[in-house]
């Protein structure tokens, strides 16, 4: 994606964002500017899960004992992800540059633009959008692999790697405090560690739950709930407004087992601007990272899915 001058001055007043930024998930993780986990290839392990068999009262005679057991086996499956290329071209011309004492707009006396180097800011921008991008990918993305270099690999977000043991269908209805002990109870059957679990949702969920949970206060002056920790018969958990999250899911993440994952460029790191050769009278360079997502075990994990949003 290229971006030109689309006029030859600069606006003054309050330098404000439009838009939602926030990327809990990521900034808990540690964001995309380290941390996390390398990889020397696109597609990589998470984890090697194996599953124990229902308990059971063993019957066996003397005879039987002396004789031996057949053999059990316990067998081994793996768990995968990719990485997924995240890439913008960031461009100024030359009179852009020549020009950032030039205002447009309303401007006072003694004004001067609030931007003095348009390429810094573009490459701060889109650093901005990169993450938010990231956080997406990461929380709502569907895997891809990349078969040939004509197909885009693309990372499968945490949702989609909840088993559906721990996932519970709402089927259109609202958050509910039976909904949410339902998902904690099928968490917990299935073996669930619960290490730093965090519950992710949209401002709506997140208001319907505070209504949900929320007391009366006992001071007469103050008004309002905002509940941002539950306890449950098997769990504790902090509630987390997260913008990315489709707003009909919630996701109960036990965050000691997700970590970034990047595949460095070797001799450029794992995410990078490079000033590139611009066509004309422009100078511009390129950023570049290649970044995954790893969930480990997926039986940690858990989800409500198709809740009302209206």
């Amino acid at each position: 994606m290229a971006f030109s001058d689309s006029h030859d001055n600069s606006y003054v007043a309050e330098l404000i964002q439009i838009g939602q930024e926030r990327t809990p998930f990521l900034t808990i993780m540690g964001d995309i500017s380290g941390g996390g986990q390398s990889t020397d290839s696109f597609q990589f392990p998470m984890t090697s899960p194996w599953e124990l068999g229902s308990g059971v009262q063993p019957s066996i005679t003397e005879t039987e004992s002396v004789a031996g057991q057949t053999a059990t086996r316990f067998d081994r499956t793996q768990n995968y992800n990719t990485c997924e290329i995240h890439q913008f071209a960031v461009q100024t011309s030359y009179k852009r540059k020549s020009t950032m004492g030039q205002l447009t707009g309303i401007n006072l006396a003694n004004r001067r633009a609030n931007v003095q180097d348009e390429t810094a800011f573009q490459i701060m921008a889109h650093l901005k959008q990169m993450s938010k991008n990231v956080e997406y990918s990461m929380l709502n993305g569907t895997r891809v692999y990349a078969t040939d270099n004509t197909t885009a690999a693309t990372m499968g977000g945490i949702t989609s790697f909840v088993p559906a043991a721990n996932t519970v269908d709402a089927s259109t209805a609202d958050i509910s405090k039976a909904l949410v002990d339902q998902l904690v109870r099928q968490m917990a059957d299935e073996g669930s560690a619960f290490n730093t679990p965090i519950l992710f949702c949209s401002m709506l969920q997140k208001q319907r739950i505070s209504e949900i949970y929320g007391y009366v206060p006992e001071h007469r002056n103050v008004g309002g709930l905002n509940i941002q920790y539950l306890e449950t018969d098997a769990v504790s958990f902090g509630i987390v407004w997260c913008p990315q999250l489709v707003a009909s899911t919630i996701l109960l993440a036990d965050m000691a087992q997700c970590s970034p994952v990047f595949c460095p460029v070797p001799g450029k790191g794992h995410l990078f601007y490079e000033e590139k050769t611009q066509a004309g009278a422009s100078e511009g360079g390129m950023l570049y990272g290649q970044i995954g997502l790893s969930v480990g075990d997926v039986t940690d994990h858990g989800k409500i899915i198709n809740v009302s949003t209206s």
